[in-house]
């Protein structure tokens, strides 16, 4: 804890307010309607449910663009591609841009493909309210939009799939340029970046936090970090992007170590995350450890 009476103050007011998203969420079960990848879209769906949210998931343009006029939020998700998309995700992201509606962007594999990369790079002007993602995909997503200062020494990232080639660290300064260029055109005034990792990383571009704890077991199943991107959009119909990152980032760590120790295999874990969102405690959740870094 820090000897700043001001600093504990503001970890407390964030913890009170990840205790009330958690509560807000089971109480009103908001709707965040996904555009996610096909081999993860039932994972998604059950882990918002299990969080206490409502799913609906589409591939239609107009169908998505609808129903984000009764969504709380939404989630897009460029994982498994087909051609249709490199038109359809850019007009999805206008009109939600247009309209005024928050989301949140996985940037799955970002560096790879053309097709990826042209999709990336159109959510450039209309983009989301909350990016969530590996280290080495947030600094290709940072790259993409061009937000680094041009004589950064910053090395550039190398795709691998989906998997990180780059440690949390390395992903510091991206993310935080991308907050800020989120929450300069957030229909909320402000935006937020999660980085997933061994410890997690969120900003807002001025506040930055780590949050250690989660399972590695979380990387021996197919949709850990797109399901957690469907959690963080359920949040996000209810709070802002920051304590909406945070919250579904500490929620999922506390619900994978709970699965992990009583689990037997990548199997059974599956199982029982679901069942660990859906019982980890709002108190659970606020009450984990918290570590606000320059």
């Amino acid at each position: 804890m820090s000897d700043d009476p001001s600093a504990n103050d503001a970890l407390g007011a964030l913890r009170a307010a990840i205790k009330q998203a958690v509560m807000d969420v089971r109480e009103q079960t908001p709707l965040a309607q996904s555009f996610t990848n096909f081999v993860t879209i039932n994972l998604v769906a059950n882990a918002q449910l299990a969080a206490g949210g409502t799913a609906a998931m589409s591939y239609l343009p107009d169908d998505v663009i609808a129903t984000a006029e009764i969504a709380g939020s939404n989630y897009i998700n460029v994982g498994t591609l087909l051609p249709f998309f490199k038109n359809a995700l850019p007009e999805i992201a206008r009109k939600l841009h247009e309209n005024g509606k928050t989301w949140v962007l996985d940037p799955v594999a970002a560096g790879i493909g053309e097709t990826r990369t042209a999709i990336l790079e159109s959510f450039r002007d209309v983009p989301p309210t909350i990016v969530r993602g590996n280290a080495s995909e947030i600094i290709a997503l940072d790259a993409m939009w061009g937000l680094a200062d041009a004589d950064s020494t910053e090395p550039v990232t190398r795709p691998a799939g989906v998997e990180a080639v780059d440690e949390v660290d390395a992903a510091v300064d991206a993310a935080k340029r991308l907050a800020r260029h989120l929450a300069k055109r957030s229909p909320v005034g402000a935006g937020a970046v999660a980085v997933s990792g061994a410890v997690d990383l969120v900003t807002d571009g001025d506040r930055t936090f780590r949050l250690p704890g989660g399972s590695a077991m979380m990387t021996k199943i197919t949709g850990a970090g797109c399901s957690l991107g469907g959690v963080t959009a359920t949040y996000l119909a209810v709070a802002g992007p920051l304590v909406a990152a945070v919250a579904a980032s500490l929620l999922y760590n506390r619900a994978s170590e709970i699965a992990e120790s009583t689990s037997q295999g990548p199997g059974s874990f599956q199982v029982a995350l679901l069942d660990a969102l859906w019982n980890v405690t709002a108190d659970q959740v606020a009450s984990s450890e918290i570590v606000e870094t320059a």
